[in-house]
């Protein structure tokens, strides 16, 4: 094994275990997901079924990346604000070795966040799935991934924790808006389906939509989780660009 990757699973190892010891980031984590798609799906459209198989899978693919977002800016952010980041950085740890022993913490959780999350919806909830339930599964771990990438990246930019919270509006809000979930993307202005091309939680949409709906796994969802995935260390490689080792 090479020296970067012990240094990746290091610190991956030492973010696990300080969530171990905050089970209110944990709960937030695994449980607010599904107990915000228990609330959503069973109680808002309990009667609408056809909407519930339609707006679920895609619900499925937002929340994970809205909490991960959350939590790991602001995790970062505690590394600047407390100098365990600079104290860090004087060893021989690279940016891109701790913001990937990062996403591999975030990313096992997203894992086990994906699963309690895909097994309630469709076993207990009763989501109508056409397509293999581990695509379903891919796409939501994906999102997480996206959401720990982002938050990473902004967490750079931030100051206080509350700033980082205020990041949330502007990065996911626009993604949130434009990804389909109210709108078909189609039925858009010009202008907007343009930019939602843009915005990687589009693909996350798109993707459980075709998973829904069409058997099999297709070129087009592939493509999809591609997008996602590629996104993801997108954000990963500008977080290590620009990540600082202190906040000012």
């Amino acid at each position: 094994m090479s020296a970067a990757a012990r240094r990746t699973l290091a610190t991956a190892a030492r973010v696990l275990a300080q969530l171990r010891h905050d089970p209110r980031t944990v709960a937030m984590l695994l449980f607010v997901p599904c107990l915000l798609l228990v609330l959503l799906l069973r109680y808002m459209y309990d009667a609408q079924p056809a909407t519930f198989d339609r707006i679920g899978p895609e619900l499925l693919g937002v929340f994970p990346l809205l909490v991960m977002f959350l939590v790991t800016s602001v995790a970062m952010l505690r590394e600047r604000t407390g100098g365990t980041l600079e104290r860090l950085l004087t060893m021989p740890l690279g940016k891109l070795d701790l913001l990937l022993g990062y996403a591999l913490a975030f990313g096992a959780v997203a894992l086990l966040q994906a699963a309690l999350a895909s097994a309630l919806t469709i076993g207990v909830l009763g989501l109508d799935v056409a397509g293999p339930t581990w695509m379903l599964f891919a796409v939501a771990v994906a999102d997480g991934l996206l959401g720990t990438a982002l938050g990473l990246l902004v967490s750079a930019f931030a100051a206080t924790e509350f700033q980082a919270v205020q990041f949330l509006p502007a990065v996911l809000l626009p993604q949130l808006l434009l990804c389909g979930l109210f709108v078909a993307r189609d039925d858009m202005a010009p202008v907007l389906r343009l930019l939602s091309d843009v915005l990687p939680l589009s693909y996350a949409v798109d993707a459980m939509g075709r998973i829904t709906t069409q058997g099999g796994v297709s070129g087009r969802v592939l493509a999809d989780l591609a997008v996602v995935a590629g996104s993801a260390l997108l954000a990963l490689g500008l977080g290590a660009a620009t990540l600082r080792r202190r906040t000012d």
